[in-house]
């Protein structure tokens, strides 16, 4: 139609001048190419990047893309190791060389400055006792403050480095809660150094990890440091030549990228070039998603002064919507307060793959090495020779795998969590119990069948007796442990529960147990806090009353020292102090067992003393004892027991304990509301003379085997 009036006599339609026919025409074409513009906009064209211009030098491009990712890691105990490890695959994955290497080998002086400007710098590291740094590490730190203070040494030293910093702690610490991880972050910027993104803070402390978990909040770190090194230009994922955009091929050259390329006229990535950079978790992809649908918005928002085309309309609104859901599951997620599960999954691996059977969120049950060994005839424990317990009819178990102190002889090497007061989900007793039991009697089936274990020791095996509760942690943290206790008792199970004796409300609140110890690793404050590496800052003064605690229990309360040659076997005064504060019914004192060589502890066998040695320390400390004498020793666990003169009767030892008389007692204990109170001495029972002091058995009971062990010893007890 329009060609019509424009291709006809304009006198056919209106008698009017021509130039005003031409103006009006004019208009009218231009309101129509204007009109096709708004509904057809043209494509812009994009730039080439400033590495592909013509002038750029092609050795500075060579040098600027084969940059590497470099993690230094220092560590205690290897958890830094292997997140340094996972850092650098996923650089490889992502097109990055990569390199990894231990501060204790990496000297700054001669190296840092000199690689600022070929590589991306990562620093994990940990936080060990006092906040000092791991062993190895010390220099790297000395040299970052030397550094930055040297008046000498320009405050540029750094300005060509790009670097990132994870550390490693444990929020129980407080003020010294990764402080060398902040140490470092802040000197290396104090040095002009440029932060890829904000350090780090991985916590061990379950209960206040930002996302539950030291491992969990390396991989939130881990995200975010991905997604800041995709706003740095030149990197391996996001180098394409202008030749590549135009084809719209991949990055390799080949144009083939399984059939997935998109619009590859318009140059817009393929889907193997997204791969390179594919994050690491299901959480970052979504976070990724929601942050640039966050920018699309914004962006849209700022071009059109906040005015949105209707054609944008519907992605701005699926946008919000997306957001608003976001903020509602996270707002869910700080109201909903739930307490979160003390054993993490990496934790569970790491136990499991030790020997635990895991019960619940918190608990565990193990054989111990003397339930083997007296299944087989060999042997029972040293509380078989102490006290009388048959070691193939013990359970040694906990209902708290944490602990309030990380000390140097764990045999655990530190993989239980710690805490200084329980803010974990919890399960009940009933579950705790149960599941002890049952894990404990699919354990003793397993040896069926095994040869030397003997058929009647077997079937005894499934009808437990005792309960230690020493297996790992610090079980009187478990807030139903009087009713755990109770449940064990009405089961006709004896306990043996240990503390560490940091938490003196639960020990005076505890209800009657058939022995209570008390460990007491350490007679002075500094040799305590250097020992048990205590959690609390007032650990002196609750280990202090704890001990008082202790002594006001009517039933067999005892003390277990643990003596490590070179740390605590010189103190024999003060122990003897802390004895007269206590008053225990008996003294166990142990050689430290090695158990070989763990990152988290400095002990050898230098620190092991000879069993004549212990026997010495005993002696010495009986002197300085009015009434404490040596009753008992159990050679083959390098133990002695001290026992009050009270269990001697006539001349004779009565350190064994009569378990029926036990159970009947508490029974009547608890069922008159604590009004039939009962004493040590109420269960007692006499001491066979093979297990007493000075016997030629040495504590080895003669109706069992003897066993020598030629090869790898097998580590493990009570």
């Amino acid at each position: 139609m329009l060609e019509k009036i424009l291709t006809a006599p304009v006198s056919k339609y209106i008698k009017l001048p021509v130039w005003t026919v031409a103006l009006a025409t004019g208009c009218l074409v231009w309101l129509l190419h204007a009109g096709k513009k708004r509904l057809y906009p043209q494509k812009r064209s994009i730039p080439p990047p400033e590495t592909e211009k013509a002038d750029q030098d092609p050795k500075k491009l060579d040098k600027r893309q084969t940059k590497k990712l470099k993690v230094l890691y220092g560590t205690q105990t290897g958890k830094a190791k292997t997140f340094a490890g996972l850092l650098a695959k996923d650089a490889e994955r992502k097109g990055f060389t990569s390199e990894v290497e231990d501060l204790k080998d990496y000297d700054p002086e001669d190296t840092l400055a000199e690689e600022a400007n070929d590589c991306y710098l990562v620093v994990i590291i940990s936080t060990y006792t006092d906040g000092s740094p791991p062993e190895g590490s010390a220099w790297f730190l000395k040299w970052l403050q030397d550094t930055s203070s040297d008046f000498r040494v320009q405050k540029t030293l750094l300005k060509d480095l790009n670097y990132a910093v994870f550390g490693l702690g444990n929020s129980l610490y407080k003020e010294n809660f990764c402080t060398v991880g902040k140490k470092v972050d802040s000197l290396l910027h104090q040095l002009s150094g440029n932060r890829i993104v904000s350090s780090g803070l991985g916590d061990e402390n379950v209960a206040d990890s930002k996302h539950g978990g030291i491992e969990a909040d390396f991989d939130a770190w881990r995200a975010e440091f991905w997604q800041k090194m995709k706003t740095l230009k030149n990197l391996p994922f996001n180098k394409k030549t202008s030749q590549q955009k135009k084809a719209g091929q991949c990055s390799n050259g080949d144009n083939k990228c399984g059939g997935k390329c998109k619009n590859k006229s318009s140059g817009e990535a393929c889907s193997s070039e997204e791969e390179l950079y594919e994050t690491t978790s299901e959480e970052e992809e979504e976070d990724e998603e929601e942050e640039a649908d966050e920018d699309d918005n914004e962006l849209s928002l700022q071009k059109s002064n906040g005015v949105v085309d209707v054609e944008d309309l519907g992605k701005v609104m699926k946008n919000m919507k997306k957001a608003k859901v976001r903020r509602k599951r996270e707002d869910l997620a700080k109201g909903s307060g739930e307490p979160k599960e003390m054993v993490t999954p990496a934790l569970r691996k790491a136990l499991e793959k030790q020997g635990y059977r895991l019960i619940g969120s918190h608990s565990g049950v193990k054989l111990c090495r003397w339930t083997k060994s007296m299944l087989r005839g060999r042997g029972g424990c040293y509380k078989h020779t102490f006290y009388g317990i048959e070691s193939h009819r013990c359970m040694e178990t906990t209902p708290s795998l944490a602990c309030a102190n990380k000390c140097v002889f764990c045999w655990r090497h530190h993989t239980n969590p710690v805490g200084t007061e329980w803010r974990w989900k919890m399960d009940n007793a009933e579950t705790v119990i149960e599941g002890a039991i049952q894990n404990h009697r699919s354990l003793i089936k397993q040896f069926k069948g095994v040869p030397g274990v003997l058929p009647e020791r077997l079937q005894e095996g499934h009808d437990i007796k005792h309960c230690a509760l020493s297996l790992v942690g610090e079980p009187i943290m478990y807030p139903e442990i009087n009713k755990f206790v109770n449940m064990l008792h009405d089961k006709g199970i004896s306990s043996f529960l240990v503390t560490n004796a940091q938490f003196p409300d639960a020990i005076k609140n505890m209800s009657p147990v058939t022995q209570l110890y008390v460990s007491v690793d350490a007679s002075t404050k500094e040799s305590l806090k250097k020992i048990d590496r205590p959690l609390f800052r007032d650990f002196w003064d609750r280990f202090l009353e704890s001990l008082i605690a202790l002594g006001e229990k009517r039933q067999r309360t005892v003390y277990r020292l643990t003596l490590v040659k070179a740390w605590n076997t010189e103190e024999i005064e003060n122990y003897a102090k802390l004895v007269n504060m206590g008053k225990p019914d008996f003294i166990e004192i142990k050689g430290v067992t090695y158990c070989g060589e763990s990152k988290a502890s400095t002990l050898t066998m230098e620190n092991v003393p000879w069993h004549e040695e212990v026997i010495r320390f005993v002696k010495i400390l009986e002197e300085e004892l009015d009434d404490y004498e040596i009753a008992s020793e159990h050679e083959h666990s390098n133990c002695l027991l001290m026992a009050h003169k009270k269990f001697k009767v006539k001349g004779e030892w009565w350190t064994w304990i009569d378990y029926d008389k036990f159970h009947k007692l508490v029974q009547a204990f608890m069922s008159s509301d604590g009004k039939e109170t009962f004493s040590a001495e109420d269960y007692m029972a006499k001491t066979p003379a093979w297990a007493v002091f000075g016997a030629t058995e040495q504590g080895f009971d003669p109706t069992e085997t003897r066993f020598h062990r030629k090869k790898k010893k097998d580590i493990g007890g009570c």
